[in-house]
């Protein structure tokens, strides 16, 4: 019954969202905007992630390379490397680690800006001087993800694959012009396509979810607590969607 009760909360929850994004894309179409707003969001999403993406997305590749590596020399197919690390990271590990490092940095603080906002009634401002704060607050931030998403997954894949081709031409001799002429030759456009859609679809959920959490506290404790919800269920919701994506990618389509 709990289990029940838990998914029958999350599919209201679902429900809830699907309203406030209705708002979002009226707002969107109906409204010229400014580009400042915009460029704003996308230097906070977008360029202040680049340095942790960077990081992780570069490790990322290095592990893959040693654990794949270890795998594929008991069958004498090392030279296969390559392709492992350019599949996996294009198609699955770099949208999908490129989403989670921006929902736990960027969507947790749009959700603490926005609740902080909440609380002190300046959203309740905005109102009274006639300003709708999904236009005004989430609006920019939603654009300025769906730009900011697909880039930063490229740039992921790109720093994956060079830390694979560290360990693959330093550890196990593979040619420099061999390994990356086997990555190029192993991607094909569906495998591309397919990360670039999942890293907006991904970047569409962050927006989401963390700007309707923003506007849900009604005090201090609650911003704390909004900002935990955002982060989880971002991951949630991101992890299904990639499950599905996948699905219809590979196996429907």
């Amino acid at each position: 019954m709990k289990i029940i009760r838990k998914l029958g909360s999350f599919f209201c929850y679902v429900i809830k969202v699907t309203t406030f994004v209705k708002d979002i894309f009226w707002w969107l179409f109906t409204k010229k905007r400014s580009i400042k707003p915009i460029i704003r969001e996308v230097l906070f999403i977008g360029v202040d992630s680049i340095f942790l993406v960077s990081l992780i997305a570069f490790f990322i590749g290095i592990i893959i390379a040693f654990q794949t590596a270890q795998q594929l020399q008991a069958f004498d197919s090392v030279i296969q490397l390559a392709t492992l690390v350019g599949l996996s990271l294009v198609r699955e590990l770099g949208p999908v680690i490129g989403s989670l490092i921006v929902a736990a940095r960027s969507g947790a603080s749009i959700t603490a800006g926005i609740g902080s906002m909440k609380i002190s009634q300046q959203i309740d401002a905005l109102e009274a001087f006639g300003i709708a704060p999904i236009d005004y607050l989430v609006v920019p931030k939603f654009i300025a993800l769906i730009i900011c998403m697909p880039i930063l997954v490229i740039y992921a894949d790109c720093l994956g694959i060079i830390g694979g081709f560290l360990v693959g031409t330093n550890k196990f001799g593979i040619p420099l012009g061999l390994y990356f002429r086997m990555t190029f030759d192993a991607l094909s456009l569906k495998d591309i396509s397919s990360g670039m859609i999942k890293s907006v679809c991904f970047g569409s959920i962050i927006a989401f979810v963390s700007c309707y959490e923003g506007f849900r506290p009604f005090s201090s404790i609650d911003v704390s607590r909004a900002v935990t919800y955002s982060v989880v269920r971002s991951f949630i919701m991101i992890i299904i969607c990639d499950c599905i994506l996948t699905g219809l990618f590979y196996f429907m389509l």
